[in-house]
């Protein structure tokens, strides 16, 4: 580096390597090269034989390379170094493409954004362009589980490096036991990560609680305009980074740099979580349609553009996997130009008064098609179903629950917060949410897009969350997860009042999910998601100082009806597979 730091690399070669220069793939990671995210890969030999260099680089300060480590920091001029370097050799024909997940793929747009000459095509999967709102941070609560099991992870690394024993040990111990680490408050302030010598980073993420410079400096979310390369993006349903994927996609179709770069943005997402990419997803199973063969599709990829055999030429701009009943097999994968379906459902929210868990009132009313256009912000047309407590419905009962940090809500996945189809019925039995749930349907919905929840909502806290679960009932009774969001008091209002009435609206993350014929459609609402998401105080104190010592309970209320449309309004789709 120009810096006089070395960074060290593994190479692969196609046979005659020495005679004919080939293109390049390279890798930029963290978790040591010979691994060379071979969890989702093929194995860098695989791709030397379908004629290309491989370059599997350890980043600066992890593996053998040298420095020192602080995520995403270095990766722009690193990256764009290495490419560079990479040219230069003799078996390169001077192009190169990347490829990775996770933070494998920051590194591809970090180094993108630095415009370096010769690389030609990027494959970022599972990964953001805006750090804080697509891999941290989700509307102001911070993504607890994976930061914090990530952070651990990093920091055993590091440990190790600095010859800390101690300090390594004590990490070591946290990350083998992430449910006592996620259950500790303040979380900020957990032991192993106070240890002196360490690094500062996993602490910086918990303090930097808003976006700003902070996370700017590390990503590419004010460099949108500088990348001008074509990328493959990548996205699991139930991953992590899903948010992240699906926004950075976005923002470099309407962001990148040029034309050619905004019209060469494709994205492909299937029902993976965060590794493995597969058929088998929680407790769920989506056979063999799931397991589709993603290294043959990025071989096309990079044929295309580093081979210019046109291979790829034609293909949509958006494939994504299809979720629930009704599908075909075989029929499971949809093309699409635009990202998420044109179309729009809404449903309103209504109970007597009690929608408190799966056993209490609430429903959710649909309109008939003719009467959507009369419907406004401030009155509900005639309903769909003819629901029997219509009354009810028009005249708002409102629906309270009471949210304590101490017995929070858990997570899709529970306590692990585990990615994946999960059955949420058993969740659903607790009185400190509200389940709402519509009538079985009678004709097939695809849900396409990121669903969006308006609540007219109060709390008697001064700082709170509200969460939205939507949940695909099928007929015989099994509640599956599908996606979900949160929201926090602070992230989305200038100026919050306890015991007063706001209009909460935010969208839940996106999916793809056909809902059958006899499904019906639910929505959970909730105070928390602990631990994917981290805990509210219910007041001023920052959610990473919080503990039993400061956390305050508070009374939720839902208000629905003519005066208060509170709706989940979902982006719909026909027709169309693959």
């Amino acid at each position: 580096m120009s810096d006089g730091v070395t960074l060290i690399s593994d190479h692969y070669y196609p046979a005659g390597a020495s005679e004919t220069a080939q293109p390049t793939l390279l890798m930029r990671q963290p978790y040591g090269r010979d691994i060379a995210s071979t969890v989702v890969y093929a194995h860098p030999v695989w791709w030397a034989r379908q004629g290309y260099n491989v370059v599997i680089q350890d980043v600066r300060g992890r593996g053998d390379s040298e420095g020192e480590f602080y995520p995403f920091r270095h990766e722009r001029k690193d990256g764009a170094e290495t490419i560079a370097w990479v040219r230069a050799r003799a078996e390169c024909d001077g192009k190169v493409g990347m490829y990775g997940f996770s933070y494998q793929g920051a590194t591809q747009l970090l180094a993108a954004a630095e415009q370096p000459e010769g690389l030609v095509c990027i494959a970022p999967a599972m990964t953001a362009c805006d750090l804080y709102a697509g891999w941290f941070y989700h509307n102001g609560a911070l993504r607890l589980g994976s930061a914090m099991g990530w952070g651990l992870q990093m920091l055993r690394f590091d440990a190790r490096r600095l010859g800390l024993t101690a300090a390594h040990d004590a990490l070591e111990a946290a990350w083998l036991k992430g449910r006592e680490q996620a259950l500790f408050a303040p979380y900020g302030e957990l032991a192993c990560l106070q240890a002196e010598g360490l690094p500062t980073y996993v602490k910086d993420w918990f303090e930097h609680a808003e976006a700003g410079e902070y996370w700017r400096a590390l990503d590419v979310s004010g460099a949108l305009d500088k990348i001008a390369v074509p990328a493959l993006h990548v996205a699991g349903w139930f991953d992590t980074y899903l948010q992240g994927s699906w926004d950075g996609y976005r923002a470099l179709r309407d962001g990148a740099g040029t034309v050619f770069a905004r019209e060469q943005q494709y994205l492909l997402a299937g029902p993976w979580v965060h590794i493995p990419w597969g058929a088998k997803v929680g407790e769920g199973n989506f056979g063999a349609d799931a397991a589709v063969d993603t290294d043959a599709i990025l071989l096309r990829w990079f044929n295309h553009w580093l081979k210019g055999t046109g291979e790829f030429a034609g293909e949509p701009k958006v494939k994504h996997f299809v979720e629930g009943a009704g599908v075909k097999e075989g029929r499971r994968w949809f093309c699409s130009e635009e990202l998420g379906g044109a179309g729009r459902e809404t449903f309103y929210l209504g109970s007597g008064g009690r929608a408190n868990s799966s056993k209490g009132d609430g429903v959710l009313v649909s309109l008939a098609e003719e009467d959507e256009q009369a419907s406004n912000e401030k009155q509900i047309p005639p309903l769909r179903y003819g629901m029997t407590n219509q009354k009810g419905i028009r005249d708002g009962a409102a629906d309270f629950f009471v949210y304590d940090p101490e017995v929070p809500v858990l997570a899709p996945g529970g306590m692990v917060a585990a990615s994946g189809l999960f059955d949420q019925a058993g969740m659903e039995q607790g009185n400190n949410l509200l389940v709402y749930t519509s009538a079985p349907l009678e004709r097939e919905l695809h849900v396409f897009g990121e669903p969006e929840l308006v609540l007219y909502a109060a709390t008697s806290a001064g700082s709170a969350d509200f969460t939205g679960k939507l949940v695909r009932v099928t007929p015989e009774g099994r509640a599956e997860f599908v996606c979900i969001g949160i929201v926090r008091s602070g992230f989305l209002f200038e100026e919050y009042k306890a015991d007063e009435v706001h209009e909460w609206r935010f969208k839940l993350e996106p999916t793809s999910c056909v809902f059958g014929v006899g499904d019906r459609v639910r929505l959970e609402v909730a105070g928390s998601a602990f631990p994917l998401y981290d805990r509210n105080s219910s007041n001023a104190t920052p959610a990473r100082e919080a503990s039993a010592w400061n956390w305050g309970r508070s009374t939720h209320s839902v208000l629905h009806g003519a005066e208060h449309v509170s709706r989940l309004v979902l982006q719909v789709m026909d027709g169309g597979g693959a």
